[in-house]
């Protein structure tokens, strides 16, 4: 494929398990960037030998810190962001180029289909979303620490081409980011201020929020696999409002 004029950026940290594949599937972009958090893996040294520039930039739990300087160092006009889990597929890439060539001012969101090691999920809380990923560098920012938001003076569209995402390799993979997510917006709700009520917050919601994934939104449709994710769904909201609950009578301690 022809190289357009488009820069791929991609966030890393120990991702030599994933980094080879995600920027084969980029290749058609003339400009692929590596925020690196400060990998310990062999990430670097993949990257640069695929042709990708890499950049140095601390985390610090800022997700969205570390896409905007992404945006800052970016040479084209024009940005795909990539996560190191994601595979862009050939349909997609079409899609991207005829946009980029076509250069209007419009903000294109794509969705993700989610594939594991035990198969993939349609329906529930992993059903394919749809995520901002490509769109102009001027005026464009994230913000939030986690779950961060593309902020784009240009309207949206939606493209029709999907991501390929393999978020986790194992459940242990799964647990340890739940864990790592909850505690993080545990820790953002306690500095906002937000109450949390034992009854509501933690009975309540996390039962809840698995009726909603499972029944309301189909979980039930990809079998045993829907059903293990929508369990773990229920243990990420009854972890997250029961460390905010421990912070808010702790006095911050967890």
């Amino acid at each position: 494929m022809k190289k357009i004029p488009l820069t791929v950026v991609v966030l890393t940290y120990n991702e030599q398990k994933n980094i080879e594949e995600c920027l084969k599937s980029a290749s058609f972009a003339d400009e692929i960037l590596i925020i690196d958090g400060g990998s310990k893996d062999e990430t670097k040294s993949i990257a640069q030998n695929l042709g990708a520039k890499v950049l140095f930039h601390e985390l610090n739990n800022d997700y969205a810190s570390q896409r905007n300087f992404g945006i800052k160092n970016a040479s084209n006009e024009w940005i795909f962001m990539l996560d190191a889990d994601e595979r862009i597929t050939k349909e997609l890439a079409d899609e991207i180029s005829s946009c980029v060539e076509n250069n209007l001012d419009e903000t294109y969101r794509v969705s993700r289909e989610n594939h594991f090691v035990q198969g993939k999920c349609l329906h529930g809380t992993l059903r394919p979303d749809y995520v901002e990923r490509l769109f102009k560098k001027n005026g464009s920012s994230y913000e939030g620490i986690i779950h961060e938001r593309l902020k784009t003076p240009y309207k949206l569209k939606k493209l029709k081409g999907r991501l390929i995402h393999y978020p986790y390799y194992d459940f242990e993979s799964h647990l340890n980011k739940l864990n790592k997510y909850t505690t993080l917006l545990a820790r953002k709700y306690h500095e906002k201020g937000k109450k949390c009520y034992f009854a509501w917050d933690i009975l309540i919601k996390p039962a809840f929020a698995f009726f909603k994934m499972y029944v309301i939104h189909g979980g039930f449709l990809d079998g045993k696999l829907g059903l293990e994710f929508c369990l773990l769904h229920y243990f990420y909201t009854f972890e997250k409002y029961l460390k905010l609950y421990s912070l808010n009578k702790h006095n911050g301690r967890i």
